[in-house]
């Protein structure tokens, strides 16, 4: 991290480890797409498309120029003398190649290592021409035909014959000269090869360049990546600009025409967009409306259940005190007579200011008072008994204290007596 801080001037070390780790930890991967990002040139380590574009070479409108070699005069004895001895060498050649094709083929048809071709002839290029040349596209075929593709501009292919005779003055007084080199950069991508690297040579095949130096202008046309243009030979700086300048003003009007037709698929695309979002957003109200409706009558439900639960809850409860009204009813011991000398007349007011009177047994326990005033339907559901003289509360059920509770005698009661009943349903 910090040897590739001090080589490409990365402050951040969160983004050299974010670097180093979208190479795979490759230093010198690393290092040289951060230098062709601060140069403006494309990345050489970006992943190669998934489908190569297929280039269209057939088109019948293509703009081919050729500039032919100046030949001396021919001696046209000499040349009919000659020309069966160089028809019969040329056809054997043909057959041996031919032949050899089967026996070895050629070693640059397997392209293993594309990008490393572009940057060996890049270097190749610059030792024997200088470095004052038009941007070369730091990538594969594919990559700067997808660029072009989607930046919608032209591409410029130059296939370099190193062996051919106007190779280097093509390059030199041509290829290299600012006024070229100007256009190209400021109206092209520019992508060149050597056709003895792996990939120079697949390109080659693909465009059928007749004769070096070759030019091949692309350009997406009816939505097809398409060869607009083909110069052949070498030709002059001036002429070379005039001939870019054509092919280009001939076909800037597919170009616009793209660009109009992908701005309108943009557009379309982003007012989709915008429908979806509002759709999406108008359905997500709509969803929370019914969740909320759906959880008012949820709610709603709930206490209607709650209401008819504690309505039979208060109905059970009813009907449990009124069977325990009947049993302690019907548990009670008869009455005493009047007469008896044992008996006790109690006179009981209750919380609604009504009077109740009955009459007792001395020996009879104090619950026995209670359980009469409990199966009384006005007495409340829980109550005490109090008597006034003195006042005091009657232990008429068990407690801690009267775990037997003493009878009418033992609690003094007298032959009359008057209790007050004190409601404590409340409590």
């Amino acid at each position: 991290i910090l040897l590739l801080q001090d080589l490409t001037g990365i402050e951040s070390m969160d983004q050299c480890r974010h670097t180093l780790e979208q190479h795979n930890w490759n230093i010198e991967a690393a290092v040289q797409d951060r230098l062709n990002e601060q140069e403006g040139v494309p990345s050489v380590f970006n992943p190669p498309p998934s489908r190569p574009l297929q280039v269209n070479t057939a088109d019948h409108r293509i703009y081919s120029y050729v500039v032919s070699r100046p030949q001396p005069r021919a001696r046209w004895g000499y040349y009919f003398i000659m020309l069966p001895f160089r028809f019969t060498y040329y056809t054997l050649l043909d057959i041996f190649r031919f032949a050899l094709r089967f026996i070895r083929p050629d070693p640059r048809s397997r392209v293993t290592d594309p990008v490393g071709d572009i940057i060996s002839f890049i270097h190749m290029f610059e030792e024997k021409y200088g470095r004052i040349h038009p941007v070369f596209y730091q990538g594969t075929y594919s990559q700067a035909l997808n660029d072009a593709k989607r930046e919608l501009r032209f591409l410029l292919v130059y296939l370099h014959g190193d062996d051919h005779q106007d190779t280097d003055e093509f390059c030199r007084n041509t290829l290299c000269v600012p006024e070229v080199i100007t256009l190209i950069n400021t109206r092209m991508l520019f992508w060149a090869c050597s056709t003895n690297k792996p990939e120079g040579y697949r390109v080659s095949q693909a465009l059928r360049e007749n004769t070096y130096p070759f030019l091949a202008v692309i350009m997406l046309k009816d939505r097809r990546m398409t060869v607009v243009g083909r110069l052949e030979g070498l030709i002059q700086a001036d002429d070379l600009i005039n001939q870019l300048m054509f092919i280009m003003d001939a076909n800037q009007t597919y170009l616009v025409s793209e660009r109009l037709e992908r701005e309108e698929r943009n557009q379309t695309q982003v007012l989709r967009q915008q429908q979806d979002e509002a759709y999406l957003a108008s359905l997500r109200a709509d969803q929370e409306k019914e969740r909320k409706k759906k959880e008012e009558r949820e709610m709603k439900k709930r206490k209607e259940e709650e209401v008819q639960q504690q309505k039979l809850a208060e109905e059970r409860r009813r009907q449990t005190l009124q069977e325990e009204k009947e049993r302690k009813l019907e548990c009670l011991p008869p009455e005493p007579h009047p007469d008896d000398p044992d008996s006790v007349k109690i006179i009981f007011k209750l919380p609604n200011d009504s009077r109740v009177e009955r009459r007792f047994h001395f020996t009879q326990s104090l619950t026995v008072i209670h359980d009469f005033l409990f199966s009384l339907k006005e007495s409340p559901e829980k109550f005490q008994i109090e008597a006034n003289f003195p006042r005091r509360v009657l232990p008429c059920l068990p407690t801690e204290e009267w775990p037997n509770p003493p009878t009418l005698q033992e609690a003094g009661l007298s032959h009359t007596e008057v209790l007050f009943v004190q409601d404590l349903t409340d409590d």
